[in-house]
């Protein structure tokens, strides 16, 4: 499964014990660490679909079957406890040297705003009470890449800290294509969203309010209203502008399940038609998940939300 989204990809995997007369129910026990790669070959062209490390290993002792599973490496960073506050550094900087200390490569978009300018005067009791003590290096990521309206992942040894890439021209997805296809629209949301983020400035002693409202706002418009503490007018804005995108992005919804692929990926986009109806639009995908079976085939169930 792989997510789009501040969240690790997973995977499971089933081994037959008996395949490999060295690698029995003894062999599997014994292990401390096992990293894997799954990967598939389509046409003559392999793909890797994950690379990551086994979190749990199950024994069907009557089956013979060995159930693998786990998460990418972005585990390390989700078990790891944040030791510093990285009162001078940005955020990108702050991503940096987390995945050199994770011997990971870091695909980062540099940013320019020390991290201490995002809760002004509260910085430090927040930085070093929340992220000290109380979160993880993985926290700490996912809470600067809200900040900075970028995405926090890992794929394969490289850790990401930037926006979603985005195919220059989405993918087509025939609902003909599909064995399950369910489209879902939210009519709370469908009439429109406005979002209001107030904050009070101890330290310019100034009360900032910025609000968005989608497209198409209605008398039934839906909203939002979030109180943060010593906000910039620029933060501010910046978060009213996330919180508008969020909450739209849930009001079109399409699940579907096809047969697998190995193009797709969290972040891009797909145009679907078939419907005969306005579902007939662009989607972003959120999450894909792959699976391999003797008896199903290669199969992939997607979520996805509209452009």
């Amino acid at each position: 499964m792989n997510n789009a989204y501040f969240a690790a990809d997973r995977f499971d995997i089933s081994v037959a014990l008996g395949a490999d007369p060295t690698r029995g129910a003894a062999w599997w026990d014994e292990q401390k660490r096992i990293i894997v790669d799954i990967g598939v070959t389509l046409g003559g062209t392999c793909a890797t679909l994950l690379h990551g490390q086994v979190d749990a290993i199950d024994i069907d002792a009557v089956h013979n079957v060995a159930t693998l599973s786990g998460r990418d490496l972005s585990a390390g960073l989700i078990e790891a406890r944040v030791q510093e506050t990285f009162a001078n550094r940005t955020a990108s900087e702050i991503a940096t040297i987390i995945a050199e200390r994770h011997g990971l490569d870091a695909d980062v978009r540099a940013t320019t705003s020390p991290v201490g300018r995002y809760w002004q005067l509260e910085h430090d009791s927040i930085v070093l009470d929340a992220m000290a003590r109380s979160t993880t290096e993985w926290d700490l990521l996912v809470a600067l890449g809200q900040c900075e309206g970028v995405t926090v992942g890992v794929s394969g040894r490289t850790l990401h800290f930037r926006p979603l890439d985005d195919a220059p021209v989405p993918m087509l997805l025939e609902a003909s294509a599909c064995s399950r296809l369910h489209l879902a629209r939210s009519l709370v949301i469908g009439g429109g969203v406005s979002v209001t983020v107030r904050s009070w400035n101890c330290k310019k002693a100034q009360r900032y309010e910025h609000q968005f409202e989608s497209a198409s706002v209605g008398p039934d418009a839906k909203e939002y209203v979030y109180v943060a503490p010593n906000l910039t007018p620029d933060t501010a804005s910046s978060l009213a502008a996330q919180r508008l995108a969020e909450i739209s992005r849930g009001a079109t919804e399409l699940h579907a399940e096809m047969p697998g692929e190995t193009a797709l990926a969290p972040g891009m986009q797909i145009l679907l038609e078939g419907t005969a109806s306005s579902f007939d639009c662009a989607y972003v995908v959120d999450v894909i998940e792959r699976e391999m079976d003797f008896r199903k085939g290669f199969t992939e169930r997607l979520r996805a939300h509209s452009a």
